[in-house]
């Protein structure tokens, strides 16, 4: 497979797209469930941000738990200021395609996103998730806390022992502090439940994930 290495080589600041003050519009409330994309949210809420590769099928999988109040497609993780999908395809924001999740912690622990965020895509690729190629199909996952962090760590920790003992390759996944969320255009929230045949790349490795209860699980 040809790789264009201009699109999985992450950008110096100086050499990214400007971008622009104002967000890009998007949709007020999710699709599936009528609840709002954008803050504030109700309390007691917790927001989660995960890359896996193409939002799309990403947002379906974390949608579908219970005690997900909503999710959203959005860019993190670069330096373009408010960027469109294009500019982020093109391989000169920095951004990672996203997930927000916004959850309940008392019907979901973060420790259970986390899982199925190992479980639903291959973390050893770099900056590609299968035939998807570029900086925005990396594996990522945004901290938004101490505890995030520590448990975000402790599990990748535990994961890649699993994957080690499969005989593959060493986890690839971004682990780092959220920067700015910026919201994808409003096509792409739940894509796939406006589109039902539409694209979903997304492919685990088989490996399991069992973590531990300090994780949140």
């Amino acid at each position: 497979m040809f790789i264009d290495k201009t699109k999985t080589r992450l950008p110096d600041p100086a050499e990214a797209l400007p971008g622009r003050a104002e967000p890009i519009a998007t949709a007020k409330v999710h699709f599936v469930n009528g609840n709002s994309l954008k803050p504030p949210y109700p309390d007691g809420l917790e927001v989660a941000e995960f890359g896996l590769g193409c939002f799309w099928g990403a947002e379906r999988l974390f949608w579908e738990i219970d005690g997900v109040w909503t999710t959203a497609a959005g860019y993190q993780g670069g330096v373009t200021p408010n960027p469109t999908y294009e500019e982020v395809c093109s391989g000169r924001t920095g951004h990672a395609e996203v997930v927000r999740v916004v959850f309940d912690p008392s019907k979901v622990s973060y420790g259970d996103l986390l899982r199925t965020f190992w479980e639903a895509h291959d973390p050893t690729q770099g900056m590609r998730q299968g035939a998807d190629v570029g900086t925005q199909y990396r594996s990522a996952i945004y901290i938004r806390s101490d505890s995030q962090a520590a448990a975000a760590a402790e599990a990748k920790d535990v994961y890649e022992t699993a994957l080690q003992a499969q005989d593959l390759g060493a986890v690839t996944t971004e682990i780092a502090p959220a920067k700015p969320f910026y919201f994808a255009e409003e096509y792409h929230q739940q894509y796939l439940a406006k589109n039902p045949g539409g694209y979903c790349g997304l492919r685990g490795t088989g490996v399991a994930c069992a973590l531990p209860t300090s994780t949140g699980a």
